[in-house]
């Protein structure tokens, strides 16, 4: 059995490296912010507005698997170095390419340049039912806006109570305290995005169908360090009039057997 289970390991590593490839990519070390702060971005790729171009900034390597993968970050088992090391990298996509194409791209490129291997499992995990809170909820239903095609430069300026501005999406973290906003998304991506700051799965349990504006601020210091900000369930509570409540759940999950923390060169 423990035969059996080996090979469809390896088989598992091995299909990573099937299928297209990056016209042309780069990979290099990201350089972090000296105050700890940092603004990441995951843009470009198929189904944006600049198909044919990726553009990643400060991802970790468990933001390139989450991306290649189709996983969410609590579904990966690995080093607490996956979610630290950061990463920037620029590749060209064939024009005409999937996002299912895209995946492929992006395990090709982590199988070749970082070394990775992974293989899937099943686990029951701690995690939330995300309901709607006594009052009722608080959330801002999606009104159409202008497009605005200006760059966006986000997380380094804060408004008065110290949290990042952000000026149309994105989520961004500044000195224990951070801010998401997400323009005419339903609850079910909003659980999703939640998930990826917990650390655990959120099930939508709310019943609601509409579609929203998220402006969620939060402090991601721990509650002796805290000054004042609201924790993320508290700023759900209160800011969405949701409400996150412990759930056991069975999660599928990738284990990854070996990375290398440097990619090969360019």
């Amino acid at each position: 059995m423990r035969r059996l289970w080996i090979i469809a390991a390896m088989a598992a590593a091995c299909l990573a490296q099937d299928g297209p490839t990056f016209e042309v990519a780069s990979i290099k070390p990201a350089d972090i912010a000296p105050d700890g702060g940092h603004v990441r971005w995951l843009r470009g790729g198929p189904g944006t507005g600049d198909p044919t171009r990726i553009d990643y900034h400060n991802a970790s390597l468990s933001d390139l698997i989450c991306k290649a993968y189709g996983v969410e970050y609590y579904q990966i088992v690995g080093p607490d170095w996956l979610r630290m090391e950061r990463y920037e990298i620029a590749a060209t996509v064939a024009p005409g390419s999937t996002k299912e194409q895209l995946q492929s791209m992006l395990r090709n490129l982590l199988a070749d340049r970082l070394k990775v291997q992974l293989h899937r499992d099943r686990k029951e995990m701690e995690g939330y039912s995300l309901t709607v809170a006594k009052g009722g909820p608080k959330l801002k239903a999606h009104v159409e806006t202008p497009p605005d095609d200006k760059p966006q430069s986000f997380g380094s300026k804060t408004d008065s109570d110290g949290y990042p501005v952000i000026p149309r999406e994105g989520l961004a973290e500044n000195n224990g305290r951070a801010r998401m906003k997400l323009p005419d998304e339903g609850v079910d991506t909003i659980a999703s995005m939640l998930s990826l700051q917990l650390g655990s799965p959120v099930n939508d349990d709310t019943g609601l169908t509409g579609k929203y504006d998220l402006d969620l601020f939060w402090n991601t210091r721990p509650p002796e360090e805290a000054d004042n900000g609201p924790d993320l369930v508290t700023a759900v509570h209160e800011q969405l009039g949701l409400k996150l409540e412990g759930k056991k759940t069975p999660v599928d999950v990738v284990v990854v057997d070996h990375a290398e923390r440097t990619p090969t060169a360019n």
